[in-house]
């Protein structure tokens, strides 16, 4: 697969049609389409909450994909709303932006001086189980259902220091994370090691992706370093299920 710009972005729109059960032609449409959620054949394994509500945007389309039984009254509350009033809906929390690879910008870079590099591969990354400290890089389940595929990771005196990990989240696209022993950040271990994992990835036919949550600066600058661009914005979490992280701390009493 000859990954240039237009595959990547053909890709994705792909994938997310089964996860968001629209069709990819709806991701360059102008406007809100909604759509009702199904799990699809070949959607990233993503947990569901119950009922299912995720809102994702792309170019200038938004699409809603939600549950039969709550989609009629989320379509009645946002089929009237600017992109901007509909992510900041009251039954909505959390935001993730997703970057893809700018093909004229990631590249192979040199590791920093003074670590030693290490690769693993499938089950070989069920060694490194034992660390903790970088579950944004690694799954820890053996049996997840993203499974790890590659880990790169920096030793540092006999002590790993750095982890860029990336998940089989379907057969076409594999997502990276990163992780940082704090007291070694700012030594460009994180763009390093992003960047050379996505090149080992793209090598393989497979598009690679990161993810950051809307409010981790640090994070997304991370990405752009790597040579990745914004492309995708979704919510990950409703309230529907009484998960709301400030459901208590909201009942005010003014007495």
């Amino acid at each position: 697969m000859n990954l240039n710009k237009t595959k990547i972005l053909e890709t994705v729109r792909q994938q997310l049609a089964i996860d968001m059960n629209c069709t990819p032609e709806d991701f360059l449409t102008e406007g809100t389409i909604f759509c009702e959620a199904r799990q699809n054949e070949g959607r990233r394994l993503f947990e569901r909450q119950t009922p299912f509500l995720e809102i994702c945007t792309m170019d200038k389309s938004i699409i809603v994909s939600a549950d039969k039984n709550i989609l009629p009254k989320v379509k009645l509350l946002l089929e009237h709303r600017t992109r901007e009033d509909i992510f900041a809906a009251p039954f909505l929390y959390g935001h993730s932006l997703y970057f893809i690879p700018d093909t004229n910008r990631v590249q192979t870079l040199p590791y920093p001086d003074g670590f030693t590099i290490h690769i693993k591969e499938g089950t070989e990354i069920h060694e490194l189980y034992k660390t903790p400290g970088f579950e944004n890089a690694i799954q820890y389940e053996i049996d997840d259902p993203r499974p790890d595929a590659i880990a790169i990771y920096a030793m540092h005196d006999d002590k790993i220091v750095a982890m860029a990990g990336a998940s089989i989240d379907s057969i076409h696209m594999w997502q990276i994370g990163i992780d940082v022993i704090p007291q070694y950040r700012n030594k460009g271990l994180a763009t390093t090691l992003v960047s050379n994992l996505a090149m080992i990835i793209i090598d393989k036919g497979i598009v690679p992706y990161y993810g950051a949550a809307s409010s981790n600066i640090a994070s997304q600058a991370v990405a752009y370093k790597s040579g990745f661009i914004p492309t995708w914005m979704c919510t990950y979490k409703n309230i529907f299920d009484g998960t709301s992280p400030y459901d208590s701390s909201l009942k005010f009493n003014f007495d």
